[in-house]
This record gives C-alpha cells, structure tokens and sequence, in this order.
C-alpha cells in the first residue's frame, strides 16, 4: 500500500490546512447565520395573506432549492459583477462571493425547515395568547419560538453539517478554503491519498464538534413529561402571562 504516514502527518499539521479549515468554520458559520435570518423571513412570508407575497416567497424557494449550489457560486462570482458593476471591485471577495451565493441558498432551505416547524405547532395556541392580551411580538416570543426551537433542532443542526461540507464547492471560485488548500499541495506533491486523507480527518474533526454541540442543545432545550416537577405548572403560566 503506497501510503506515506509521514506525509499524512505532515498535511494534518499542515499551516495551509488549518487556515483552509478556519476559513470554512467561518464561512459556514457566517453564512448558516444569514441563512437562517432569511429563512425566518421567508416562512412567515410563505404564510402570509397576500397571494403576491406568498408567491414571491415559494418562488425564492423554488429557484435556490432547484439550482445546483455550484451554479449559484460562479453566477454569484463571475455573472453578477457583470449585472452590478460596483461589484468589480476588489473589496468584492471570493469570500464575500461564497458567503452571498451559500446564504441565500441555506435561506431556502432553512424557511422549509422552519414553516415545517411552524405547521407543527397548534394554532390554538396563537389564540389561547391573544386571549391573554398578548401583542403578535410577544406571542411568538413566548409562546411559538420555543416551541418552534424545540421542533427544528434535528433538522437545521443536520442543515448546518450540510451547509459544511458544501463549502467544499467555494474552491470553484478560487475561495481558500480546506479542499482547495490541499488540491494546492496535491498540484505540487502528488500524493493525494496522504492529503485527501488529512482533508478528511479534518472534517470528521469539525463535524463531531458541532454533532457534540447539537446534543447539548437538544438536551437544553428537551421536552419534559414530569408533570410533577416542582414549579412546572407555574413556570410555564409565568412564561406565558410576562
């Protein structure tokens, strides 16, 4: 088997690897956030009672759900300089490229993950809160968006690994990241199972941490049946009536 240990330790602690792998965290991080906001965003639209409004929200969908990611990525990079010219300019990076093109990707999907939780919950009890005097604001805030959370951990957390490993495909448009780092140093060492190797350990690494961080998350935010846990009645009523 020609497999060099040596050089597989050598790429593990490779400079240009861990630089790669701390842009892709970034990227992955900066561009779930924005996703998400949008996603919100688009959900609520999609349930909104204006057949304009819903319209352009299941279309938003439809085209970003529909075309491959890294199609996006080079019409980001390449196409909409050409449509927009103040995005000639050098402050518009490949970064900056990735992170437009991988946000509004993530937004069509995650507003599928959270109008699928938002359907899960009873409309009665958006009722049950006005009837308590409650403002739309404060019912969301109290009353659906922790049970909204609670619904939506399993699949956004598995988005987010998702999300991490498309981040891959930003090497098409020269971003350094973690794969395109060692496609460098493949072009120049040709050793490729040592480095595709460390590329992989890498990212067995990265998402075993965020799997760990998703359990703690879920364990924070699990449903209880103890109907008899000291306090759980009126916990529940204070959280409702503030």
């Amino acid at each position: 088997m020609n497999f060099n240990l040596s050089i597989f330790v050598s790429a593990l602690g490779s400079p240009s690897l861990v630089q790669g792998a701390w842009l892709t965290i970034l990227l992955t991080i900066v561009s779930f956030g924005f996703g998400l906001a949008i996603g919100l965003v688009v959900a609520v639209a999609r349930d909104n009672r204006y057949r304009v409004i819903r319209a352009l929200a299941w279309g938003y969908v439809w085209v970003f759900r529909a075309v491959p990611t890294i199609v996006q990525l080079l019409f980001v990079w390449n196409a909409l300089p050409q449509m927009i010219p103040a995005l000639k300019g050098s402050w518009f990076t490949p970064f900056m490229a990735a992170t437009l093109a991988l946000s509004l990707n993530e937004g069509a999907y995650a507003a599928e993950i959270v109008r699928g939780g938002l359907l899960a919950i009873d409309d009665g009890q958006k009722l049950a809160a006005r009837a308590l005097g409650l403002s739309p604001f404060r019912t969301f805030r109290r009353v659906i968006a922790p049970q909204l959370v609670r619904v939506i951990i399993p699949p956004i957390s598995n988005d987010f690994i998702t999300l991490l490993k498309i981040t891959s495909l930003a090497y098409i448009i020269s971003l350094r990241e973690l794969v395109n780092n060692a496609q460098l140093a493949i072009a120049s060492t040709f050793r490729f199972a040592e480095w595709y190797a460390a590329v992989a350990v890498y990212f067995l690494v990265i998402v075993s941490i965020f799997m760990f961080l998703q359990s703690l998350i879920e364990k924070r935010f699990v449903w209880t049946s103890r109907g008899n846990e000291p306090g759980a009645v009126a916990r529940i009523r204070s959280g409702v009536m503030r």
